[in-house]
Parts: C-alpha cells; sequence; structure tokens
C-alpha cells in the first residue's frame, strides 16, 4: 500500500480523530437525553466512525433494540470512516445548541 506522507492530510486525520473523541464524551454531558432517534442516529454514525461498515450479523428476531441499532449502523454502509467521523461531529455540535449546558 502506498502510504500519504503529506503532512497536512496526516495532521488532519489526527486532528478529526481527537475531535471524534472529544465529541464522543460531549455527548455524555449533554444536559437532556436525547431523544431516542438521535440517540440512534449517534450510534450509527459512531460505529460508522470506529469500525467501517456493519461486520455483525442481524440479530434475532426478539432483540428489538439491537436490530434498531444494527439498522441504524448499516443505512451508512460504504460511508467512509472519516465521513462518519465529520458527520457525528456535525450532529453532536447541533445536540450541544439544542441542549445547551446550564
Amino acid at each position: 500500500a502506498v502510504r500519504n506522507l503529506d503532512p497536512a492530510i496526516h495532521d488532519a486525520h489526527i486532528m478529526s480523530a481527537e475531535e471524534f473523541e472529544k465529541a464522543a464524551l460531549d455527548v455524555k454531558s449533554l444536559t437532556q437525553r436525547p431523544s431516542d432517534q438521535e440517540l440512534l442516529d449517534l450510534y450509527g454514525l459512531y460505529k460508522q466512525g470506529k469500525e467501517g461498515d456493519c461486520n455483525t450479523p442481524y440479530p434475532g428476531f426478539f432483540a428489538l433494540k439491537e436490530k434498531y441499532k444494527w439498522d441504524s449502523w448499516n443505512k451508512h454502509k460504504g460511508m467512509s470512516k472519516e465521513e462518519a467521523q465529520r458527520k457525528y461531529i456535525d450532529f453532536v455540535k447541533g445536540l450541544k445548541a439544542k441542549y445547551p449546558s446550564s
């Protein structure tokens, strides 16, 4: 594999990964619990940003919560980890504006 040795691109990737991890921590300090749909959206983007395409089998018939989570992750199939991380960061920024700290 050919490695990109451009330091600006390398630094931007590190910065994005750091922002992603900070956003994941920021979610835990929201003043209100996000809606179930917002939580599912967060979950799907987070998993895509960390692991890439969904790599687990579809949950069993009675595992409703797991099915919702699986669907939320799988709908981002084909999205790069970097794009998912950017979208996650932007989504968290929106939640922080919606649920401002006191």
